[in-house]
């Protein structure tokens, strides 16, 4: 179907249909959506003043806060380019983000002035700084104060040269496996992918004019709390669909995850949605939880949403024990594939881990470009047709790697792989780019994790593949003890044996007080490979598992 969408025409529309209806709120601050559209407005015109212009890139340098969606907003309203940019990143990473992107305006938390200071010689595209205070420091003088730009403008902005469908949002990869790559998504594409998984689905035949019937008939949307980094796209883009659905976005005030924080806050908003990344965010509410029994009132709280990491099985039942009313939702996904799958938990039923049921648009791809025969046990790459990004930005080899025509139809083929079952459903292994090869055969670091983290020993986990030079790889276990004692490594090991296949088990296993996890839940496996590593070259004369 041919569609328009535009995210400053919808958010517009929302404004203008409920403009007293809350649409952020973090701790005292509560801004309505005709406040926040106002705001936006400001943010627009300052862009304009300081010369951005048509598909300029504006980097958001921000932790979780009220003025990372109206900077965005602003932004889109002008038909420029927002670009997330990871807050952990030290110098050359983000000199060489901002630089790749060709950002030409930066808007920072005061906490990040310093490190700026180390970066702006290498960083000479960007002419427009815009800082936000956090009460860390003072505006530097090569800065503008964000609260000056939000409230610059009298009337509502609007581009000389337009909006259109084909305005970019652009979100860069973590950069685990590689450099960060920015993934251009067109507008109207990320829109429509988004809307066909939203709770609240919009008609697209009828455009803004059924935004507004929809609203009007149906009030404001949910209260929906990202706990995970905006700055990714599961915080970001769920974010960005709950506002086109009239919603409210509640976000946390703590800059590290305190499920305390999170569970006080869904009692006090009556948040109806929480958005986490797998078991990083999960064990610790369930936790909470456990140990806290019926202090919070979750009454309000519908569902759970999930993506980017495992979510394991006895964790999803660990949380419907607390709220057996609610639904906990995994979706599987990445920045450049949005809705390869879904697994959904109800009740007293809840889901395997890493199962899921394959979106409409889903192949798994064998290694002729075939579709693998369910049930084969032959494991493929999914691959997602229709609505997809155009490419990376500035990267046309991976561009064409990434993104592959088959039988005429083009595909996202982001390197997960998977077993497609008899049923339809698909069991995922992980991602290609992070498989271990020993001994010809390819191990999928995120089944033997979850396996790992089947053991009452262990909190987390990390599987890595360190060079050997009789296997070609080695694989070696990060482990968190979940207690004091550190857990045994062969019995760590057996138990691993007795779930999966030999190759597969770690033949070592290395325990560390942390992982080190970024905000968004992810792990860094080319640091672990390599301090796995340097750990076992320290010690040559320990044993190695057969």
């Amino acid at each position: 179907m041919e569609t328009s969408w535009n995210y400053a025409d919808v958010w517009e529309a929302v404004a203008d249909t409920q403009p007293s209806a809350p649409a952020q709120v973090q701790g005292d601050r509560r801004f309505s959506w005709e406040e926040m559209d106002h705001r936006a407005d400001g943010i627009a015109r300052w862009l304009l003043s300081q010369g951005v212009g048509h598909e300029d890139k504006v980097a958001l340098y921000l932790y979780n806060c009220i003025e990372y969606l109206e900077a965005l907003f602003g932004a889109v309203k002008i038909a420029a380019v927002p670009v997330n940019t990871n807050y952990r990143y030290a110098d050359d990473e983000l000199a060489y983000l901002w630089d790749n992107a060709d950002a030409v305006a930066v808007v920072f938390h005061g906490s990040f002035t310093e490190r700026i200071e180390q970066v702006r010689a290498r960083v000479s595209k960007v002419r427009s700084w815009l800082w936000v205070d956090d009460g860390t420091s003072p505006c530097p003088t090569w800065a503008s104060r964000y609260e000056d730009a939000a409230t610059c403008a009298a009337t509502r902005v609007r581009p000389p040269w337009g909006r259109w469908p084909d305005d970019l949002i652009m979100l860069y990869t973590g950069g685990t496996t590689g450099r960060p790559k920015g993934v251009m998504w067109r507008q109207d594409d990320l829109f429509a992918r988004t809307n066909d998984a939203g709770f609240r689905h919009y008609d697209e035949s009828k455009g803004i004019a059924g935004v507004v019937a929809t609203l009007t008939a149906n009030g404001p949307g949910m209260a929906l709390l990202p706990a995970c980094p905006l700055m990714h796209a599961t915080g970001g883009f769920t974010a960005m669909e709950c506002l086109n659905e009239g919603g409210r976005v509640v976000l946390l005030e703590g800059r590290h995850f305190d499920p305390v924080e999170l569970f006080e806050t869904v009692e006090r908003e009556q948040v109806n949605g929480i958005v986490i990344v797998g078991d990083p965010f999960a064990r610790p509410m369930l936790a909470a939880l456990d140990a806290n029994p019926g202090r919070w009132d979750l009454s309000s709280l519908l569902g759970i949403l999930s993506s980017g990491a495992m979510w394991s099985e006895d964790v999803k039942e660990g949380l419907l024990r607390h709220r057996p009313e609610m639904a906990l939702v995994d979706f599987f996904s990445s920045t450049e594939a949005v809705g390869l799958g879904t697994s959904m938990s109800l009740g007293q039923s809840a889901s395997k881990t890493a199962e899921f049921a394959l979106g409409p648009d889903v192949k798994v791809l064998g290694a002729d470009g075939r579709p693998v025969e369910p049930g084969s046990g032959a494991p493929g790459l999914l691959a997602l047709a229709g609505r997809n990004p155009i490419g990376y930005y500035k990267d046309e080899e991976r561009t064409a790697s990434t993104f592959v025509v088959v039988d005429g139809v083009r595909y996202s083929v982001p390197g997960d792989y998977a077993r497609v079952r008899a049923d339809g459903s698909v069991h995922v292994l992980g991602r290609g780019s992070s498989s271990i090869n020993t001994a010809g055969e390819k191990v999928f670091p995120e089944e033997v994790e979850e396996a790992l983290k089947t053991h009452p020993a262990v909190r987390d986990a990390a599987v890595v593949g360190v060079p050997d030079p009789a296997f070609g790889e080695m694989v070696v276990a990060v482990v968190e003890p979940s207690g004091s004692v550190p857990p045994d490594e062969d019995e760590l090991i057996a138990h691993v044996r007795a779930r999966l296949a030999g190759f597969k088990a770690p033949r070592r296993v290395r325990v560390v007080p942390s992982l080190g996890r970024s905000p968004s839940g992810k792990l860094d496996y080319r640091r672990l490979s390599s301090e796995a590593a340097h750990w076992l070259a320290a010690e040559p004369g320990a044993p190695v598992q057969p």
